[in-house]
């Protein structure tokens, strides 16, 4: 006689049965078996195996079973478990649909029911809803707990309302409902969310002090919000009051930290914290290394994360396919796209399977560095090992073959892409688009981009904005602003980004007044400008010497929160000069050199330098030059030229001479203008020696005609070097003739010189033969 069959036999087959449907087959033979009847017990297994693994169609057919074979009044927990599992699938009009059967089939819902259903509405964001049902909840006269309220309060912190949240929390006691560790973190979590933290923080003392701390489990839910945020500190101070109290952290604890630490870019903390979860006899799991390692990743610090991998392997941790693509995708993004293929062959002997994101890794970084054929090769090889391509894949080649000028093959691929059942989206054509652009193929650009309209891929800011500022680049202003009016036909909205571009055309094309009209219907339109709209518009401004105007927009500026930046004050400071008010120019300069974030730079000190020495304020030059260095900023080579030209213009011929040879010491080329300038300059103060001396640097420099590298013959072409530059330079102008005289006698008169030198070496030595 065989044993009898019970229901927890059939309870414990399903619950270990992995595939669900083969658990439903055996579910379903059991109900065959003499004399066995399944139960609700039998019944909710079954339905929370199937409802788990979304298996909802047989799960309904269960549940239409269950209805005949089970008193309804004992089957509340299947219907909450049934609308658990549609509620983490997503599938909210399903779980709703459960709930409202449960009063048809004789199931009256009890506060369980309400609160699972009310919490599924919320989780959803279906707020109002929600509400409804906790009214209707307190019209059967079914009171509320402490979940219920809580559930209100979480509703009230998700539409940002934590002092109302507040209110009902204090509210509680008179309703007949004590609030509980987890009431009061929902509350605290809605203040930390809102950035009320010392409202959050003296409700967490509170909570304390009435003796309700939480568990661990509630907490780890409390820092996850707000090491999410980014504050780890706050996060903290909260543990250190509850390790006072006897809780203590778990691993998912330490992950919450060392995830928020990374976010906060906060990686040597991270690492430490990982090595310090070891002391304490905490063991790290795979998603401890991952955390870190991602973090160390997207700090491009991949060398660190290597270590971290080879350590996880050493203590027993096996990656996974997140683990390796994370590393791969490192160092492809830092161009170490070798490196990455060496990780990848060890990771494949170690069984790892690339799969689209590791291809995806390797292929963009492959189309960075230029090497389309082997990117090409691994799309290919991808393809082999029966990966279906994705858009993002495609996109990278795409992207890959644009930035190389190949855009025949670019749109090739496109074509291919459709043949592949992979059609393109408006990121692939933008991608091209952006290509073509570059090249300067703008009309190219815009006929692609009617043709992606024409097959119903509707364009984005991103690719009117491309169109625009290729159009504006090439001052087809006309097209540009035809563009600009098509989007709004699109229903697309312009940005910032989009009144930029056209702006800066149109300044570039000297339309002011088209360039203020536009600025005012932006503004209009409630688009913000930016620090790079004012200085387009304070830029054109100043090209018409409109600079009390440029100067009001300026102030305009930081009156609206906007810090002006090296390029706004440079503008407003070129515009003084220009219009000849050096005193306004100096004392905005002086006060740039106040703000934190706008110092002096190069190009800012070239302006008030070649000011100041046309005006032959050369003294003042002098002393910004000076100040350069202090400041940190290099001049080039426009800063010594007209230092130089100032010196010279004023008679301190002394002064350009040295600057120049202090230039040329520097690294820097002067133009010939300059070594014209000085060299005419020492000659008029019978310095003959030093303009000789500059022509036979410049010599040495390889600061020559042309014709001077024909000669071949090494003596030949030291003779005739000098005497072919000072000739130059006199047909260019940029000597006069009584230089060039002068200096054609001082290199005749030099070589002499040699001559007789080398003749009296040679006299020695015979002497000193003959003696």
């Amino acid at each position: 006689m065989s044993p009898a069959l019970l229901p927890k036999h059939v309870a414990s087959v399903v619950k270990y049965q992995k595939d669900p449907l083969r658990a439903l087959e055996m579910f379903n033979l059991a109900a065959k078996e003499d004399g066995f009847k399944h139960t609700w017990f039998t019944y909710k297994c079954m339905i929370e195996k199937l409802g788990f693994h979304g298996e909802f169609e047989a799960m309904e057919g269960v549940l239409a079973d269950m209805r005949l074979n089970v008193y309804s009044s004992l089957v509340e927990g299947v219907y909450i478990g049934a609308m658990r599992n549609y509620g983490r699938s997503g599938k909210v009009q399903e779980a709703v649909d459960t709930f409202e059967r449960m009063d048809f089939f004789n199931c009256e819902p009890s506060v369980k029911s309400y609160n699972v259903i009310m919490n599924i509405l919320l989780e959803n964001s279906y707020f109002d809803q929600a509400h409804k049902v906790y009214l209707r909840m307190l019209d059967k006269k079914i009171f509320p707990d402490v979940y219920t309220f809580t559930i209100r309060m979480k509703s009230f912190c998700r539409t940002n309302r934590p002092h109302a949240a507040l209110k009902l929390l204090k509210n509680m006691p008179s309703q007949g409902c004590e609030p509980n560790a987890v009431a009061y973190c929902t509350v605290i979590g809605g203040f930390y969310e809102e950035n009320y933290r010392v409202e959050a923080c003296e409700l967490f003392n509170e909570m304390l002090e009435k003796g309700l701390c939480p568990d661990i489990a509630t907490f780890n839910k409390l820092i996850h919000a707000l090491c999410k945020k980014g504050d780890t500190q706050e996060s903290g101070k909260l543990l250190n009051k509850i390790l006072k109290r006897g809780v203590s952290p778990n691993l998912f604890t330490f992950n919450i930290f060392i995830r928020g630490l990374c976010k906060e870019d906060n990686l040597n903390a991270a690492a430490c914290l990982l090595d310090y979860m070891s002391r304490l006899g905490l063991s790290p799991d795979v998603i401890t290394y991952n955390t870190l390692i991602c973090g160390l990743c997207k700090g491009s610090k991949v060398a660190e994360a290597e270590t971290y991998l080879h350590k996880m392997v050493n203590e027993g941790y096996f990656p996974d396919d997140f683990t390796y693509n994370t590393i791969i995708h490192g160092h492809c993004k830092l161009g170490l796209t070798e490196k990455a293929f060496k990780i990848l062959k060890d990771a494949v002997f170690k069984g790892f399977v690339p799969d689209q994101v590791t291809y995806c890794s390797l292929i963009n970084g492959l189309c960075q560095e230029g090497d389309i054929d082997r990117a090409m090769e691994m799309f290919n090889e991808a393809l082999a090992k029966g990966l279906k391509p994705s858009i993002t894949i495609y996109n990278s080649l795409v992207k890959g073959l644009s930035q190389q000028g190949l855009i025949l093959q670019a749109l090739q691929l496109m074509n291919e892409m459709l043949e592949d059942g992979c059609g393109p989206n408006i990121w692939t054509y933008n991608i091209v688009i952006n290509g073509l652009c570059k090249m300067g193929y703008v009309s190219d650009a815009h006929n692609l981009m009617n043709d992606a309209i024409a097959k119903g891929y509707f364009p984005d800011v991103f690719t009117f904005n491309t169109l625009i500022d290729g159009y504006c680049k090439q001052l087809k202003l006309h097209n540009a602003v035809e563009i600009l009016d098509r989007m709004w036909t699109h229903g697309v909205t312009p940005d910032v980004i989009t009144y930029n571009s056209v702006l800066n055309g149109l300044c570039k094309a000297g339309k002011v007044e088209d360039v203020m009209e536009t600025f005012k219907e932006m503004v209009g339109k409630g688009c913000v400008p930016n620090v790079i709209t004012y200085n387009i518009v304070i830029e054109s401004l100043c090209k018409v010497k409109k600079v009390k105007e440029a100067l009001d927009l300026f102030v305009k500026m930081e009156n609206e929160g906007l810090s002006p930046d090296p390029v706004s004050f440079g503008t407003m400071i070129h515009g003084f000069c220009e219009n000849g008010d050096l005193e306004g120019a100096y004392q905005l300069f002086r006060r740039m050199e106040q703000q934190v974030h706008s110092r002096p730079v190069t190009a800012t000190y070239n302006v008030m330098i070649n000011s100041f020495s046309e005006k032959l304020n050369i003294s003042m030059a002098e002393k910004l030059f000076r100040e350069m260095g202090d400041s940190g900023s290099s001049p080039d080579t426009f800063t010594y030229r007209v230092l130089i030209d100032g010196f010279c213009k004023t008679g301190k011929v002394d002064s350009g001479y040295m600057f120049l040879l202090d230039m040329i010491d520097k690294g820097f080329i002067p133009p010939l203008t300059t070594f014209g300038r000085v060299m005419n300059c020492l000659c008029v103060n019978h310095r003959v020696d030093a303009a000789v001396g500059i022509i036979h640097l410049m010599v040495g420099k390889g600061i020559v005609p042309e014709i001077v590298h024909t000669i071949f013959e090494s003596d030949k072409k030291k003779v005739a070097a000098p005497k072919i530059l000072v000739e130059d330079l006199l047909k260019k102008g940029h000597i006069t003739y009584y230089a060039y005289e002068l200096l054609y006698d001082g290199i005749r008169d030099k070589k002499l010189l040699r001559k007789r030198q080398q003749r009296n070496r040679s006299k020695t030595l015979t002497s000193g033969v003959f003696i």
